[in-house]
């Protein structure tokens, strides 16, 4: 049996689950945070995840908190992370932090640091 590419570079996109957001803009605020992160991550990073085929996980956790834990556990780590708080126009309040992006980086060490997330 033949298995599939080997991804050695990826984000993480971790999304809050108790906003109750809806789908589209649940997708939105993901989208931020990977572009957010990508601007934050190094010229080699980018390049080395984009030739692989810009991998992405999109995860959860259950509040704000766990993200700001997540963000600051993965800048101690040396990788790019980068909050979004969502501007107030349609479903939620100003200012409300919706996400965080994490990467692009080696999947290794986002694993250790996001492993025990449940996928969005």
């Amino acid at each position: 049996m033949e298995k599939g590419p080997v991804f050695e570079w990826k984000q993480c996109l971790i999304v809050r689950s108790d906003l109750k957001m809806s789908c589209g803009k649940t997708c939105a605020q993901a989208a931020h945070a990977a572009i957010l992160a990508y601007e934050r991550a190094d010229a080699a990073s980018r390049r080395k995840w984009y030739a692989e085929g810009q991998k992405k996980v999109v995860l959860k956790v259950a509040g704000e908190r766990a993200l700001f834990e997540i963000k600051t556990i993965a800048e101690s780590a040396g990788i790019p992370a980068s909050l979004v708080q969502d501007a107030g126009l349609t479903e939620i309040p100003p200012g409300t932090v919706t996400a965080v992006g994490l990467g692009p980086a080696k999947a290794e060490d986002l694993d250790r640091i996001t492993g025990d997330l449940s996928l969005l």
